[in-house]
This record gives structure tokens, C-alpha cells and sequence, in this order.
């Protein structure tokens, strides 16, 4: 009985994991769609500003990938604003950014090299303004009569493209009549998501002026109906904050709910803030030496805000000066965001598994430089972590050979106890203790493989790099469970063949026998929910299995412990 006590524990722990983050998603109420109310007046205090104002929706049934549209909303419903006319479209190497005049704010993001889906040509929009949902970066200065993120800039063209190796500046102009003057320089990098943004400001006005620049996110939450089971994506704020004053940070984020409850309202040096989306995310990141405030919170319209609001700058009458900040727009990827800012690559959040899940992820990425295949460097890692655990394994299986051989003594000890339960344990331990071996060490590989197992879930989930990863044939995407069920099938034959070769069965009463064959139907049914990639993982790490108890027992025969 004791031989399947672990076994059964580790499979309802599988169950009952995921059970969990099925239920903390079931949990996240999905978005009510709502019309963006008319668009608020900034506080006349700049230093208790109320940023949020409605942003451009465009008409499409498709929200999160529409293209932007020119008319206003209906006669009767709350007014909609639109982007301009003139929208300015950036065309990179690595994105098209649509900047709209009217404030000019980053209103939409395609990102060209992730579509939509695996087999598409769509790229995905991570910036995007729709009828029910929207997700746009907004800028401006704050202070008296300074430009914010609604008014108009004059933009010199309305189309840019890069040219190969070369970076590209895009700027857009503010006047006003007293004689001060902003330009707002959009800059990109090839090859980069980080977008530069600085403005230039000049005062030939009669008075001084006091002027900061902010940046806030601005979105909706996301619809999670559609998604993987089991699959629990995380979307949110996110911030690295100044943890004391001696220049500590800490990485944070907080989903929705949390941001209802517990909005927040700091002032710190540096770091940076953002909203992400599951392998993505749109961040705002200041000068590293500028005191900037920090703040999240629900809108006052639709929607969550993240913002930050820079220091003050005084520009004296005919003088001139620059603020400057940047925004990361792209995917999570692990080994460039540390060199944006500090902190950023935390936004890859592995939780509590993440000293197991981080040096995993290093080892698969060093693996797939070679092998250039992400299901192929899963297959290797699995290799090499059971042949890191093959001590552990061979305990296991000597424990499996000495239950079967004594499995006839055991059989002899719960027919003669019958149903006194506390006789037949105490007649089990003293055989175990007599014979000296631990029928508990048979699980020991089994818990130590836990962890691994739910770390490379975390790295399958949270890894961009793993997004839409093809590995052979019909498998285009590592990250979505198998379309063919041939993975989670190929397991569960797996682990029917690795029962009956360790022969624990001999050692089961009729019940404990049928749920022990159970077992491999029920989990290979659970694992086609699962990312193939894990699947494929656990396949594989059961193949190994097979052929190391083959081997081991083969060694075991000649030590009296075989099958006879």
C-alpha cells in the first residue's frame, strides 16, 4: 500500500495545481464593456494631477487588431474621440507605431515579428484602441499652458520608415501664442523596442516656466475567455520599486482586483512602471537619477492607469532645455531587457519556482543556440536531469524489485491480519525493518521531479522566447497544448508500460490495482490541456525511465532482487 501513496499524493498535487489556477482565473471577473466618458480637464494642482482622459476607439469588430478609424461615435451615445486624420505610422524592423497628433500619444503597436497566431501573417498589436477595449501609451508636460497628452502637434510627415542599420527620429511641434515652443521627438533603434521620447522646450514667453513631463498606460482589461485551461496569463500593473533609501529596489505587480483595492501612490529615484500582458509588456522608464512619482489606479472613466510624473525643470525667459524618458513596448525577452533598465527582466516572473525555473530557462536557451530547436533542447535538458537524478532512480527501482520480491510475504501478512489495520502496519514495518529496506525510497525521484516539472511549466508559460516555438510536423506551438492529443497519448502508454515493468501491482489490493491503472488514462486526458512542450517533457522523461529500469533491473537479476 505504501508503494502508491506518493505516487497517488504527486498526481493530486498535479490535479490540484492546476485546479487552483483554473479557479484563480474563474475567479477574475471579465470586463464589462463600457463607452469611454467625455474626456476630463487636468487638475489646475500639477502636483495632484488626474491624467486619464478617453482615448481614440476606432470602429472594428476586431478591437485588439483593428485598423484606426476617422469618424466619431454615434449621435446619442457618449462622444467618442477618433484618431487624426494624419496619423503618423513609424515602420521599423521590428515594429509600426501609430502616433496620433492629436496629443501625440502611441495609440497602437504592432509588433512584426509575433503574429497573432502561428500560422498567421497578422502581427500582434500590443498597443491597440477599440470599441470595447484599448491599450495606448500617453504623454505630455505638465505645468501652465504646457502641452498634455490631448493637445495638437503639427507632425512634419505622416509616414516614416527605417532604413536598414540607421535609427529614426520623429518629430512633432507645439506652439502657443505667448511665444513657447515644444518639440516631442518620438526616437527608435533598429532592432530595438525601446522607444526614445524627448522634449525639447524652449520659453520666449515674458515669464519663467515650470514644466514636467509625464507618461501614463492606459488600458483596459484584458478578456481571458478562450484561452488555455489550466493556463492562468497574468495582466496587470507592474513596477520597480525603491525599496528603502539606501537604493534597494524590488520588483511588483498587482492584477486588476488588486489595483481596485489597493491603488498605489509613491515617490522614489528612478526604476520604472508599466502594464504587462502575459509575454509582453509596456513600460515607462525615467532617467535613473530623476525623482519621479509613481502611480496606479483605476481610471476615473474605463480602464486602469499606470503613470509617472517626472521632477520639475524651471525654464527662464529666452532660455531653452530637454526632459527625456523612455518606453519599452515589445516582449519579455530575457536576455536583452536587463540592458534596458534594471529590473525590467524581473518582469519575467517565474514565482516562488523561479531559482529553479531561471538557471532551467539558461540551460534550454544555451542548448537551443546549438540544436536551434526549442522542442529538441527539451529533450536534451530532460536527458541530462535524469541522468543528474539517476543515483535517486536506481534507489527507487531497487526498492520496487525488493517490494516484488517480498510481495508474497506481504500478501501473506494482510491475509492473516485481515481488517485489523494497526496489526497488518506493524507486521509490514517489522518485515521492512528485518529485511532493511524503506519502501518509501521509491518516491524520493518522484517528489524531486515535482519541482522541475511545475518550474519548466512556469518557463513554458512566462518564456516569449517559447511563444509560437514549433518542433517537428504537426507541433507549430510549444506553448499550446498539442492539437492531435498524439503527445498526451504517447504518455499515457508510456506510464501504462512503466507501471507493469516496475510491477507494483503485485503489491495492491484489487482497488488500489484499478485505480493504479486508471492512472495513465485519467493524466494523459488532464495533459491535453497542458503545453505540448511539457507534455513532450514528461514523454520523454518516462521514456528514460523505461529504459533505466530495463537496464537497472537487468542488474538487479544478478543480485537475487530480478524478476525469478
Amino acid at each position: 500500500m505504501e508503494s502508491i501513496r506518493f505516487p497517488l499524493i504527486a498526481a493530486l498535487a498535479v490535479v490540484g495545481f492546476f485546479m487552483y489556477q483554473a479557479w484563480k482565473t474563474d475567479q477574475t471577473p471579465a470586463p464589462e464593456p463600457q463607452s469611454p466618458s467625455p474626456i476630463e480637464q487636468i487638475a489646475a494642482d500639477d502636483d495632484v494631477p488626474s491624467l486619464d482622459a478617453s482615448p481614440s476607439v476606432a470602429n472594428s469588430a476586431d478591437d485588439s487588431n483593428a485598423g484606426l478609424a476617422d469618424e466619431a461615435g454615434e449621435t446619442g451615445q457618449s462622444p467618442r474621440m477618433t484618431a487624426s486624420t494624419d496619423t503618423v505610422v513609424v515602420t521599423t524592423d521590428v515594429m509600426r507605431a501609430f502616433i496620433d497628433p492629436q496629443g501625440g500619444n502611441l495609440v497602437r503597436v504592432e509588433l512584426l515579428n509575433y503574429p497573432v497566431e502561428a500560422d498567421s501573417d497578422t502581427p500582434l498589436a500590443l498597443l491597440h484602441q477599440g470599441n470595447r477595449s484599448f491599450f495606448v501609451v500617453q504623454s505630455g508636460l505638465l505645468g501652465e499652458g504646457a502641452p498634455t497628452h490631448k493637445v495638437a502637434y503639427r507632425a512634419d510627415r505622416s509616414r516614416y520608415t527605417m532604413q536598414p542599420g540607421q535609427s529614426l527620429s520623429v518629430p512633432l511641434r507645439w506652439t502657443d501664442a505667448d511665444g513657447r515652443q515644444v518639440t516631442k521627438t518620438y526616437h527608435f533603434e533598429p532592432g530595438r523596442y525601446v522607444v526614445g521620447l524627448d522634449y525639447s522646450v524652449r520659453n520666449d514667453a515674458a515669464t519663467p516656466w515650470s514644466v514636467s513631463a509625464y507618461g501614463q498606460v492606459w488600458r483596459t482589461e484584458a478578456d481571458s475567455s478562450g484561452g488555455t485551461p489550466f493556463v492562468r496569463q497574468f495582466d496587470g500593473a507592474a513596477w520597480y520599486e525603491q525599496k528603502d533609501a539606501e537604493g534597494k529596489y524590488r520588483f511588483r505587480k498587482a492584477d486588476f482586483g488588486k489595483i481596485d483595492d489597493e491603488p498605489l501612490d509613491v515617490t522614489q529615484t528612478g526604476g520604472w512602471a508599466g502594464m504587462m500582458q502575459h509575454y509582453f509588456i509596456a513600460a515607462l522608464i525615467p532617467p535613473a537619477e530623476q525623482t519621479v512619482r509613481l502611480v496606479t489606479k483605476p481610471s476615473s472613466t474605463q480602464g486602469y492607469l499606470t503613470q509617472l510624473i517626472g521632477e520639475k525643470a524651471e525654464v527662464a525667459v529666452g532660455s531653452s532645455t530637454t526632459l527625456s524618458q523612455r518606453i519599452y513596448i515589445g516582449p519579455k525577452l530575457q536576455k536583452r531587457m536587463e540592458d534596458v533598465a534594471p529590473g525590467l527582466q524581473l518582469s519575467v516572473d517565474y514565482g516562488l519556482l523561479t531559482p529553479l525555473s531561471e538557471p532551467l530557462f539558461w540551460i534550454m536557451d544555451k542548448v537551443h543556440s546549438v540544436v536551434r530547436n526549442w522542442g529538441l533542447a527539451i529533450i536534451l535538458v530532460t536527458l541530462a536531469i535524469k541522468l543528474v537524478f539517476y543515483k535517486l532512480s536506481e534507489a527507487q527501482y531497487r526498492s520496487m524489485a525488493k517490494m516484488r520480491k517480498f510481495a508474497p510475504r506481504i500478501q501473506s501478512i494482510k491475509d492473516r491480519y485481515g481488517d485489523d489495520r494497526q496489526k497488518m502496519q506493524q507486521a509490514m514495518m517489522d518485515l521492512y525493518k528485518k529485511e532493511g529496506f524503506n519502501p518509501f525510497a521509491g518516491c524520493w525521484p518522484m517528489l524531486v521531479q515535482f519541482p522541475v516539472f511545475i518550474a519548466l511549466y512556469w518557463v513554458l508559460l512566462e518564456s516569449v522566447e517559447l511563444r509560437q516555438a514549433p518542433f517537428f510536423l504537426w507541433i507549430h506551438d510549444l506553448s499550446a497544448p498539442d492539437p492531435f492529443f498524439v503527445l498526451p497519448v504517447l504518455f499515457g502508454i508510456s506510464m501504462f508500460f512503466q507501471q507493469k515493468l516496475s510491477g507494483q501491482a503485485m503489491t495492491m489490493d484489487p482497488m488500489q490495482q484499478k485505480i493504479m491503472s486508471a492512472m495513465p488514462i485519467g493524466l494523459a486526458a488532464f495533459f491535453t490541456f497542458f503545453p505540448s512542450g511539457l507534455v513532450l517533457y514528461w514523454f520523454v522523461s518516462n521514456l528514460v525511465g523505461i529504459a533505466q529500469q530495463w537496464y537497472i533491473y537487468r542488474k538487479l537479476e544478478h543480485e537475487g532482487l530480478g524478476r525469478k
